[in-house]
């Protein structure tokens, strides 16, 4: 679920738990479907008015108390806080309203006797009831979801750290075997060695400038692939079989950065070497909401220092799949003797 659409249920849902809050005092009265105005009745009007206080008092602890004072080890202070809320709550609402025997005093004309709630005359004394028992409730409500949400918070910012490491983590064997052949044209005076160097470094400025964001357009994530495998098709020769196609529009929609590139960087590791005939096939298939990608290679580049061997980056790219696409996407692996298939497919967003 998007951040957005969490945050827009995170509201509707106190919108309507204060709503509810706020009619207890209405559908719990004994003169609820009564001829008697409720509006018109003391009781009422300080039960009322003192639910209207518990409810702001839930989202001033929820907000502002717990955060500010709570959290910054401030509890002596937060204590006494807690005791004059409490205060205002219980004898505020006396203060306002006047009792029943003043209006007798008075003058007034007293209201008529209650008749009880009709559909639940002896339920509502067996409840739990009074100031101090409604305050902890509220309190303890209030200090329990802001608690629940602090510790989503640090588990989202931990993973969102841990997500920041992954994509940090470039391999540094593509960077100098590209710079060896790179140095190689240059050794020969090719005029494929200025055009290495700026695919180079474009690739360098978008992990540079784009890996820290959460989405990028799914154009510049093409782009970063394809300057890749023109620099990996530097170290091929005639014994090396190759295909890579694009199909769809990746124009307008977006993905996580470097999301794609471990899968592919896998197969030029085992799929390229110059002593040994190869295969290597990468298709990728946008379409309006879904993108599929197809790797497969054969493996006859067994000899890797355990450095090279990809095995850590493939478990860290599952890892961010998990976090950034839960439940929006399928990854399928082959791992045969002598060949590797990778099949993903994920939700654009």
């Amino acid at each position: 679920m998007r951040t957005t659409d969490k945050k827009l249920q995170n509201y509707l849902l106190y919108i309507l738990g204060s709503v509810l809050f706020i009619s207890i005092p209405v559908f719990s009265s004994p003169d609820f479907n009564t001829p008697v105005h409720l509006y018109n009745i003391a009781p009422f009007q300080r039960n009322f008015i003192s639910h209207l206080l518990l409810l702001g008092f839930f989202y001033a602890n929820y907000l502002y108390f717990l955060p500010k004072f709570y959290f910054t080890k401030k509890q002596p202070l937060y204590c006494v806080i807690l005791i004059v809320c409490f205060l205002i709550i219980n004898f505020l609402p006396q203060l306002i309203i006047e009792s029943e025997h003043l209006k007798f005093a008075s003058g007034s004309i007293p209201p008529p006797p209650s008749h009880g709630h009709p559909m639940m005359p002896d339920i509502m004394p067996m409840l739990p009831s009074g100031p101090l028992f409604n305050f902890l409730i509220i309190f303890s409500l209030s200090f329990l979801l802001r608690v629940n949400q602090r510790m989503t918070s640090m588990q989202n910012e931990n993973l969102k750290t841990e997500i920041s490491y992954l994509k940090a983590q470039i391999n540094p064997h593509f960077l100098f075997n590209t710079l060896n052949s790179v140095y190689a044209l240059a050794l020969e005076k090719s005029d494929s060695a200025p055009e290495a160097i700026l695919k180079l470094s474009s690739m360098m400025r978008y992990v540079v400038t784009e890996s820290s964001r959460e989405t990028v357009s799914l154009e510049k994530e093409m782009d970063y692939i394809k300057n890749y495998i023109n620099l990996q098709q530097l170290r091929m020769d005639g014994e090396n079989s190759f295909s890579f196609i694009v199909t769809g529009n990746p124009i307008g929609k977006s993905i996580s950065p470097l999301i794609l590139i471990p899968f592919i960087e896998n197969a030029f590791k085992y799929g390229l070497n110059p002593e040994r005939e190869s295969y290597i096939a990468i298709n990728i298939d946008i379409t309006a909401h879904e993108l599929t990608l197809m790797v497969k290679n054969d493996k006859v580049n067994l000899q890797l220092s355990s450095e090279e061997k990809s095995e850590q980056g493939l478990e860290n790219t599952v890892k961010r799949l998990d976090y950034l696409y839960p439940d929006k996407h399928k990854l399928l692996i082959f791992d045969e003797e002598h060949t590797f298939t990778v099949n993903l497919s994920l939700t654009l967003l």
